[in-house]
């Protein structure tokens, strides 16, 4: 009985360490983003290599992001998940040592992201495979937006921190990232999860034939389809956090300090509500609220576009970080909730690859048509983009839009 007691004792710890570790990698990996948006753009004054910096992630990302879904499968995803972290650790320390040495060479730089987009491709999925092996199905849906709320607070202090580090010099920020990574690592390593189910895999091909089989699990579900590209396409063309640098500096002038804070903004309105979905969770009209989201988040990302207030600016952040979380949240409840345990791994990959390719290819996009239009333009007609790829999308998953009720825990 006493060991019992204290197995459920352990058991309890996993989740407070769970939420611990990825609040302190989340936050690293956003105030090293911060510093490499201040430093890429301070070096070359040109939105392009803004863009750059996205697309050398990207690729990566892209790459491997399926075969590393598959590999949490196989193994766990905890091994992945500390390897990928240790691959972060080391890129922050390289960014280190090229800002400490003075470099005004980009090309090197780009080489140390391309590699850190290694890093993530390891860690974002293995991160949400992670979570269902820790809860149990009827607790998904509240341990998602609690799990959430967690992240965005790291999101929060992550760019606020990221910036004041940069105002002191970007070395400061690559230092502290590096340590925050390992301690994350240190962390998540402690974990004993629930492992998924055994797999024997005799070779490369029948490897490359699981990968796909996560790829026709997405295709066969409509409504995980078309809650995956929805993200996909409203986020790669309404999403302005790559321009940010040249807001804070030649538009608003607020400097680097500033910068983090505008960067945090969108996650202040996200955490407020995650926190009010983790008390009442969305139960009923679950697909008109995701489309009413997508909405908001183009409204939001248009009213950014052409504010000259630099406090009109953080209200509107606010406000599209909020729209954007309702939407992360009963999209990824979708999701998880249609998939097996089996798949976990490989469909948090596809996810992942979607995410990745409206964050870093949306950079790019980004970096592009700010450079043939100009900053502002290019960040309102993102904004139309989002409210466009809405109505695209209501009529073209109507499963998705119908979707009513959610599962309540008990």
């Amino acid at each position: 009985m006493a060991t019992d007691r204290m197995q459920g004792r352990d058991r309890r710890l996993q989740w407070p360490l769970y939420i611990g570790a990825r609040f302190v990698s989340e936050a690293a990996a956003l105030a090293m983003s911060v510093a490499v948006g201040w430093t890429v753009y301070k070096a070359s004054d040109s939105p392009l290599a803004l863009g750059v910096a996205g697309l050398v992630q990207f690729v990566p990302i892209v790459t491997l992001s399926l075969p590393a879904g598959e590999l949490c499968d196989r193994l766990s995803p905890r091994p992945v998940i500390v390897a990928g972290l240790a691959l972060q650790a080391l890129c922050a320390l390289a960014l280190f040592g090229w800002t400490a040495w003075g470099a005004s060479i980009l090309w090197p730089l780009f080489g140390v992201l391309a590699l850190y987009g290694v890093a993530r491709a390891l860690v974002e999925p293995a991160e949400q495979a992670l979570l269902p092996l820790l809860v149990a199905p009827r607790d998904l849906p509240r341990a998602i937006a609690r799990g959430s709320t967690a992240w965005q607070l790291a999101v929060i202090s992550g760019p606020a921190l990221g910036g004041l580090a940069s105002a002191f010099g970007s070395a400061v920020a690559y230092a502290c990232c590096a340590l925050a990574f390992l301690a994350a690592l240190a962390a998540l390593a402690a974990l004993d999860v629930r492992r998924p189910p055994h797999v024997d895999v005799a070779g490369w091909r029948e490897r490359v034939s699981r990968i796909v089989d996560g790829v026709r699990f997405v295709k066969s579900e409509p409504i995980v389809l078309g809650a995956m590209s929805l993200d996909l396409f409203a986020v790669l063309l309404g999403g302005a956090t790559a321009l940010m640098p040249i807001y804070a500096r030649d538009i608003l002038k607020v400097g680097p300090l500033g910068l983090g804070l505008m960067r945090s903004a969108p996650a202040i309105g996200a955490c407020l509500c995650a926190y009010v979905q983790s008390r009442r969770p969305t139960m009923r009209r679950a697909g008109p609220t995701l489309f009413a989201a997508i909405a908001v988040f183009g409204i939001a990302t248009l009213v950014f576009a052409v504010s000259r207030s630099y406090v009109v600016s953080l209200v509107a952040l606010v406000v599209v970080g909020a729209s954007d979380m309702v939407s992360v949240n009963l999209r990824s409840a979708m999701i998880q909730l249609r998939t097996p345990d089996a798949l976990r791994g490989r469909v948090s990959a596809v996810n992942v690859l979607c995410i990745g390719a409206s964050s870093e290819l949306g950079a790019f996009e980004s970096g592009v048509a700010a450079t043939w239009l100009g900053t502002v333009p290019s960040v309102a007609a993102g904004g139309i983009g989002a409210l466009c790829i809405a109505a695209i999308w209501m009529a073209a998953f109507p499963a998705l839009r119908r979707v009513d009720r959610m599962p309540r825990a008990d």
